[in-house]
């Protein structure tokens, strides 16, 4: 049997190690970007050896992607929560699940500099966890819809299916490029900037979903 410390097993002092380093890779990242922060300053940062980290990460970028992975997660099971709440139609849901997705990226600056400033380019690992994250938006807005219109049905259902992920990436893709274009001159503690975002994102994807339903 493992010994206990401070109340935790092996395991959970593995996983709060964890934690704590990619809580400590935010910080770094969000500071000093991605080049500039190396597992040395990862590690002396948070109090844990080198040894306890390629315990953890076999690299720096795995690292990374696990951190963006984290905010992802975190990010679906907020979203799913409003999803399920969701007593209206679309037209009066959509901005509400709309600007919780906003709230999620841009109330913590780090998030948002990790999420944004920096996760294109990083590496090919890093780039498919980014596309993966957008599949999975994608995937949350085609549940969505088949609550709304109901599935696709008939001889063409799948076509029909197939249109809808084409809109539903496309969508996601337009949404993201928004929000990164008004981080260029955003300021993240201004809420009626905030507010202004929401309201653009609003009238893009209630625009794209009506050529969809026409």
């Amino acid at each position: 049997m493992s010994r206990t410390i401070r109340g935790l097993d092996a395991e959970q002092r593995r996983a709060e190690r964890r934690e704590q380093l990619l809580d400590t890779a935010l910080n770094l990242f969000a500071t000093n970007g991605y080049l500039g922060t190396s597992i040395e300053q990862i590690c002396s940062t948070a109090y844990i050896g080198t040894k306890s980290f390629y315990e953890l990460f076999s690299s720096r970028e795995e690292c990374y992607v696990a951190l963006l992975r984290r905010t992802s997660e975190r990010l679906q099971e907020r979203m799913a929560g409003v999803a399920t709440q969701a007593a209206g139609n679309e037209r009066q849901e959509a901005p509400r699940l709309l600007a919780t997705f906003v709230h999620e990226l841009v109330d913590d600056p780090r998030i948002t500099k990790v999420t944004f400033g920096m996760a294109s380019g990083i590496s090919e690992v890093a780039e498919r966890q980014r596309r993966a994250n957008r599949r999975w938006a994608a995937g949350f807005l085609e549940q969505l819809w088949d609550r709304y219109d109901g599935p696709p049905t008939g001889r063409d259902a799948s076509d029909q299916r197939a249109v809808r992920h084409s809109v539903a990436i496309g969508l996601v893709g337009g949404l993201f490029d928004l929000i990164s274009d008004w981080l260029l001159d955003a300021n993240l503690k201004n809420q009626r900037q905030i507010e202004t975002l929401i309201d653009d994102l609003t009238t893009f994807y209630i625009t794209v979903r009506r050529g969809l339903t026409t």
